[in-house]
């Protein structure tokens, strides 16, 4: 129960005194404290307080010969006599501080900007670049996914008339004994694997479509080849099967001696004579 008294009467005592304290404060308006101010912000430059008193020539004011007088430091002398440097005048070094803050929140901003727009590049440049997204391509899907059909579709090697899409089986083994299907097979070789790098290999877009459009010429000439050998083969398969025939319907003259052949002459020409 004592020690309940001191504990209450302490924390009255407490009371007392912060309440007595905050009684006492007051507002400090010194001024000199207000010019300083000032000067230190954007205001303006002087009104250096606490002013000077003469009394016949004599300084009387303590409080300025301490801080702008004879008493003063040095330092406080020069501040007083130098050039305005409120840090927040128009052309202040604060100022100057903000203006390169905000030039370079612009920079920034267009770096950003740019760093982003190259980000954005390099993405849609891969997303050409690579062969896995080349399929969706609107180029190759418009045009020449449909011309290199056939291409992709032929047979890779061809073994008899039908595949190679010649007329019949006789010109296919003409062209052959020729040595002309070996040469169309190596063509047709080298325009498969140029369609498989075409599809299959990383490369610019634009690269890609010369390759697209190279191997495209290849096989238009190609197909050219086919059709002008089956057409060559054609005509010379019937032209030796017309040759045969000719032969074959030539009755064979037969053999006559020297007396046989002079009487047929002179019956053929006895009357015109």
């Amino acid at each position: 129960m004592k020690i309940f008294a001191q504990r209450f009467l302490f924390l009255q005592f407490y009371c007392f005194s912060v309440l007595g304290m905050a009684q006492t404060v007051k507002k400090l308006n010194d001024p000199s404290i207000v010019a300083q101010h000032k000067r230190q912000v954007f205001e303006s430059w002087g009104d250096f307080r606490p002013y000077p008193r003469y009394i016949l020539g004599i300084q009387t004011n303590f409080a300025y010969a301490t801080v702008w007088g004879n008493w003063a430091p040095a330092k406080n002398r020069e501040y007083k006599r130098g050039p305005d440097i409120r840090p927040l005048k128009p052309t202040g070094l604060e100022v100057q501080r903000f203006a390169e803050l905000e030039f370079q929140r612009n920079e920034g901003e267009k770096i950003k900007v740019e760093v982003d727009t190259l980000y954005k590049r390099n993405l849609q440049d891969f997303a050409h670049w690579t062969s896995v997204t080349s399929d969706g391509d609107p180029l190759w899907l418009l045009y020449y996914k449909r011309m290199l059909k056939p291409l992709k579709e032929f047979p890779k090697n061809p073994q008899n008339f039908m595949e190679w899409q010649l007329k019949d089986d006789k010109t296919y083994q003409n062209m052959k004994s020729f040595g002309e299907i070996d040469y169309l097979q190596e063509q047709l070789d080298l325009l498969k694997d140029q369609y498989d790098n075409s599809r299959t290999l990383d490369m610019p877009r634009g690269k890609r479509f010369l390759m697209y459009h190279e191997t495209l010429i290849g096989w238009r000439k190609f197909v050219k080849r086919i059709r002008a050998g089956d057409q060559k083969n054609t005509l010379y398969l019937n032209y030796k099967n017309l040759l045969t025939s000719l032969k074959s319907t030539d009755s064979p003259i037969p053999s006559k001696n020297d007396k046989e052949i002079v009487q047929s002459i002179m019956t053929k020409y006895k009357n015109k004579f």
